[in-house]
C-alpha cells in the first residue's frame, strides 16, 4: 500500500464520517487538479491513482445523494 493510498482512506474514512456529501465533491476535484501537474510531469502513477481517487469520490456523492 502506497503513502497515497493510505492517505485516501483515512481521508475517505473521515468524509464518510462527516455526513457532508458536497465534501465529496470538492474532494474529486481537488484530486483532479492535483493529478493535471503530475501528468504534465509524466509522474503518470500518482496521477492515475489520483483519478481514481476522484472517480470514488463522485461515485460515493452519487449513492450518497441517492439514497436520501
Amino acid at each position: 500500500m502506497k503513502p497515497q493510498d493510505l492517505v485516501f482512506v483515512v481521508w475517505l474514512v473521515f468524509l464518510i464520517l462527516a455526513r457532508r456529501p458536497k465534501l465529496f465533491v470538492y474532494s474529486g476535484l481537488l484530486s483532479l487538479v492535483l493529478a493535471m501537474p503530475l501528468f504534465y510531469f509524466h509522474i503518470f502513477f500518482t496521477a492515475e491513482r489520483l483519478t481514481w481517487y476522484a472517480g470514488a469520490f463522485f461515485l460515493i456523492y452519487i449513492i450518497y445523494e441517492n439514497r436520501h
